[in-house]
């Protein structure tokens, strides 16, 4: 799936029904006014055990609301709205923002975000394909650049 104007072309994404708002991971979290409207701007890596790609982002925080995450921890985080776009598919989501650096998915897609959209089939993964190939080439620049530094 994809956050188009977020900048990430790709990220791997669980559906997790159990979560009411669909989640981000954002290692590095600032807020400030545009226009007396407030935004976030957040550093995020797509990709999963991979800390060397990384994606400034920046986005209206549209709410902020305590969440409960899977261990029973409470926690305040902003609220932002974005289109997601999977397949030929594009509508916007809520997402909250969260360092999910430790989970193994960099986003969680949550019920709302699916209600009346898609169906779940837990039999089924990867429907749309898989598109993490579009990190290769930063992937190879890190690696070129890191041979020609030692």
């Amino acid at each position: 799936m994809e956050l188009p104007e977020l900048g990430i072309p790709a990220i791997k994404a669980k559906v997790d029904t159990g979560a009411r708002t669909s989640a981000l991971h954002a290692f590095r979290l600032e807020t400030f006014d545009k226009e007396g409207v407030p935004w976030a701007r957040f550093w995020m890596h797509p990709l999963q055990k991979n800390s060397d790609i990384e994606r400034c982002c920046e986005a209206r925080i549209i709410d902020q609301r305590p969440v409960t995450d899977s261990g029973g921890h409470r926690e305040d985080r902003l609220v932002i709205s974005s289109p997601l776009r999977l397949g030929d598919h594009q509508w916007d989501i809520e997402i909250t923002l969260t360092n999910r650096e430790t989970m193994l998915f960099r986003m969680l897609l949550g019920r709302t975000a699916l209600r009346g959209r898609l169906q779940v089939d837990p039999s089924k993964s990867f429907l749309f394909g898989k598109r993490q190939h579009v990190y290769d080439s930063e992937i190879a620049s890190k690696d070129s650049s890191e041979r020609t530094s030692s």
